[in-house]
């Protein structure tokens, strides 16, 4: 902890803006506490509040802009790559989504609040081609906001954070040890939470070639969506999907019986939301419920159709779950 005080007084502001531009790129690299920190100097003749406030806004901005950038050049593969770094596959790109499909721009202004929505929602903004104006307006009010918190609890609270930080001294490496292994303890946690469920996930998947012979002859039940509506509306759907919410699973399959071929397809790493989709389905005795292997991605690719979905288009199919009976 001395050692990040040492490099905040001597590097200032150029360590704040690093700091938070390394964060914003993506890199596990937190940045509240040199904000805080930054804080609690200003109040004891360190940099002004304003000016620290100012350079944590321009290096978010920059970081933000090569994300926004990099959604409007290469579209949604910009999400699957971040997702497949994720630590959350399951929620990286959905709860983004439907955030962003509900609050438009505004979704911006808190969305360094929320832990992997700020990287995701920047690239989202670029992917849908919101005008640079409006993004830039609304990202830099969020990181008005953010900042801005940081600095004023660490200007406020300046002598509690002085004691704290006169308490890591005196622990001195310990101190270090401390808040690493913490730290490193979180990102285990949340690596372990993922390969778990992904373990539990794993089943057979239906090939591209296979759900379009079962299309082609007539042998499938239902073809599932569980896409939210702007990835549908962006890319369009397999011809025939339904689309269903995967956190609100309603809808009576009445049309289905449950001994029919249902196959499940999403845009995402290892098809994690449609495998665990099926797997609830089996619960309810589906007996034949499959994720498509490589999701929309492999059937695009594969030069197989898809039908276009306008932006009113992609309504979800509420589905009642019964148990299923044979």
């Amino acid at each position: 902890m001395d050692t990040l005080v040492a490099l905040i007084e001597h590097y200032g502001l150029l360590f704040v803006f690093a700091n938070v531009l390394m964060l914003q790129a993506g890199l596990p690299v937190p940045a509240y506490p040199t904000l805080i920190i930054t804080g609690a100097l200003a109040a004891t003749g360190g940099a002004s509040v304003p000016a620290l406030v100012a350079v944590a806004i321009a290096a978010a901005l920059v970081a933000d802009l090569g994300w926004y950038h990099a959604g409007r050049r290469f579209g949604s593969r910009v999400l699957k790559t971040i997702c497949r770094v994720s630590l959350s596959p399951d929620s990286c790109v959905r709860q983004t989504e439907s955030i962003f499909a509900r609050w438009g721009a505004r979704s911006l202004t808190l969305a360094k609040f929320i832990p992997g929505f700020a990287t995701v929602a920047t690239s989202m903004a670029g992917v849908m081609r919101m005008p640079i104006r409006t993004f830039l307006v609304f990202d830099a009010i969020g990181a008005l906001l953010w900042s801005g918190v940081a600095v004023s609890l660490g200007y406020v609270l300046s002598g509690a954070i002085t004691d704290v930080l006169a308490a890591f001294d005196s622990l001195g490496r310990i101190g270090l040890v401390i808040v690493v292994g913490v730290f490193a303890l979180y990102l285990a946690g949340k690596w372990w939470q993922r390969e778990r469920l992904l373990r539990q996930l794993r089943m057979d998947r239906v090939t591209v070639d296979e759900l379009h012979s079962l299309i082609d002859t007539k042998r499938i039940g239902k073809v599932i969506d569980v896409r939210p509506p702007i990835s549908q509306t962006l890319t369009g759907r397999i011809p025939g999907a339904i689309t269903i919410d995967p956190a609100q699973i309603r809808v009576a399959l009445l049309a289905i019986e449950p001994n029919e071929e249902v196959v499940l397809y999403c845009a995402c790493p290892n098809e994690y939301t449609a495998a665990k989709v099926a797997q609830e389905l089996k619960q309810h005795g589906f007996k034949r419920v499959r994720p498509l292997l490589g999701g929309i991605d492999a059937w695009t690719a594969a030069g197989l159709p898809v039908e276009p979905v306008p932006a009113t288009g992609a309504k979800v199919v509420a589905l009642k779950v019964e148990k299923a009976t044979t």
